[in-house]
């Protein structure tokens, strides 16, 4: 089978029909069977949702028709399981949900349990059927998809995967940060809430203090793990799919850091994205952290681990809540743009001012029995600059030096980006 997939696409404004964008890369994306990207903004019409009390870190929201600028690009999958899929609310994840299953679009990640949030979708093409999942690793807990209880209903929402931080330390500071817990009584309110029945309290191999969880470890050290229930539940998910379908992939929207550089792959994504490999996922499509991180093949799967973006238009927010204003010490009358000003310190800083937010490749695979035989890359950047109808939207990279940078990345994990006749040829 054949697939293409792109980054997030953040799309606020109507793309003009005649962008030069879709007839640079439209066949490209075609040649897929697949064809995947990550919409990462709700779809309701002006002024019809009330707003969260947080955001993804901009509110955004665009009309229901941008999916019609959308889909003319080849796509037909899809998820908005993401940071952003709550910048509205409930209503604004509903009508997001409603608008994307008009569209034809096959998605997941969304849904109006927990139970359909995390089941696999199903795409049938001519060469065979490809199952989608889809994971977030960055969400506020009430993002979280439920399922129903006698007399109370399923919770609409994202499916979650949670990743917990932990501290490792020796043996003698974890015992005498229980000693310094107990003398300062940083944990008093814990106990109360133990000994009512609201909390269950730490196990023997797990210790806070405050808010921070402490285990026992060879060496001091950060390390992060996804909640077990959330690995059970993607096994289920991947294993069912693996029954169904002739190709599994795994769309993860993560902005998990490790170290100083958002280039860096956290450990636990590499990890679980590898599990999903084991458990029978054929490909896993990373995106989220806005830039490109490395790429590895694993048991002959690809693990892209981040795609960076496809459209980037956060100046093209249309409108936000009054809170939004008030955390930058503002009021809504100054208007949004006067609000984006503020914020990116007159245009200064922030994603829309660097250049590697709008440096991006897309992938073209072909497998044979779910395993690859052939990766190529298409090197694509953003507008910058231009008009404010075309800025943020994809073209064919004319620089292409930052494909040197992807294959240093991608070094590491034993994967080598060849210039091969003017392309850009993965080797594994």
């Amino acid at each position: 089978m054949k697939f293409t997939a792109v980054g997030d696409a953040i799309i606020q404004k109507r793309i003009p029909g005649d962008d030069i964008s879709y007839s640079q890369l439209t066949d490209y994306i075609n040649q897929g069977d697949a064809r995947f990207f990550n919409l990462e903004t709700t779809l309701f019409e002006k002024g019809e949702c009330y707003a969260s009390q947080f955001s993804g870190g901009t509110y955004l929201r665009t009309t229901p028709k941008a999916l019609d600028d959308l889909i003319p690009y080849g796509f037909n999958l899809t998820s908005f399981n993401n940071n952003h899929c709550m910048d509205f609310s409930y209503d604004g994840l509903l009508k997001t949900l409603d608008s994307v299953e008009k569209s034809g679009l096959v998605h997941a990640g969304v849904g109006r349990s927990l139970e359909e949030a995390s089941c696999p979708k199903y795409l049938k093409t001519d060469k065979g059927t490809v199952a989608l999942i889809s994971f977030n690793t960055t969400f506020e807990a009430c993002t979280i998809a439920g399922d129903p209880a006698p007399f109370v209903p399923a919770r609409p929402g994202v499916n979650g995967l949670t990743i917990e931080d932990y501290i490792s330390v020796s043996e003698a500071e974890f015992n005498h940060l229980k000693e310094l817990a107990d003398s300062t009584g940083v944990n008093d309110n814990e106990k109360i809430l133990i000994r009512e029945g609201y909390s269950l309290g730490d196990t023997g191999d797990e210790f806070s203090f405050g808010k921070t969880k402490f285990i026992k470890g060879e060496k001091n050290q950060v390390i992060q793990k996804v909640k077990k229930a959330d690995l059970i539940r993607a096994e289920k998910a991947i294993k069912e799919a693996k029954e169904k379908a002739d190709e599994v992939i795994i769309s993860l929207h993560t902005h998990q850091i490790f170290g100083e550089y958002k280039e860096t792959v956290p450990p636990v994504l590499e990890e679980f994205s590898r599990f999903c490999i084991d458990c029978g996922a054929t490909a896993v499509i990373g995106h989220g952290p806005h830039l490109l991180r490395g790429i590895e093949i694993y048991k002959e799967c690809p693990i892209f681990y981040s795609l960076g973006d496809f459209i980037l238009q956060l100046y093209g927010v249309e409108y936000a809540p009054a809170d939004f204003y008030a955390k930058y010490g503002l009021t809504p009358d100054v208007g949004v743009q006067n609000l984006l000003k503020t914020r990116s310190k007159n245009f200064t800083i922030g994603l829309m001012e660097q250049r590697v937010m709008f440096q991006s490749v897309i992938p073209y695979w072909e497998t044979e029995n779910g395993k690859l035989k052939f990766l190529e890359l298409l090197p694509i950047e953003l507008l910058m600059q231009g008009e404010e109808n075309t800025q943020g939207l994809p073209r064919i990279a004319e620089d292409t030096a930052f494909m040197d940078k992807l294959a240093d990345m991608s070094a590491q994990y034993g994967t080598k980006i060849i210039l091969q006749d003017g392309k850009y040829i993965v080797k594994w």
